[in-house]
């Protein structure tokens, strides 16, 4: 493999680890301050996707993952956007 290539698998994978936690920061804001409204609905409703639980049992060991849940919305997608464009100015 290139040095390049897992280098941008890094930096994509903190983009979105980045980007979801200031999408997640800017949902929080809009629910506290904005006013109940058409807009507020719109930024802050979301999707949701989850997997899991995943369970592992072995005769000595047992282990239980999950359930993991991802929820997006519009304000994860423009933090998502905000982190990449940081980032991709940093190059």
């Amino acid at each position: 493999m290139e040095p390049n290539y897992k280098r941008s698998i890094t930096r994509g994978f903190w983009t979105l680890a980045l980007g979801m936690f200031l999408g997640g920061l800017l949902t929080k804001l809009a629910e506290t301050f904005l006013p109940d409204s058409a807009a507020r609905a719109f930024l802050t409703g979301s999707v949701q996707a989850s997997v899991g639980p995943f369970s592992l049992d072995l005769v000595a060991v047992a282990i239980t993952i999950g359930p993991i849940s991802f929820f997006l919305n519009v304000l994860t997608l423009v933090g998502i956007g905000i982190v990449a464009l940081v980032i991709r100015s940093l190059k």
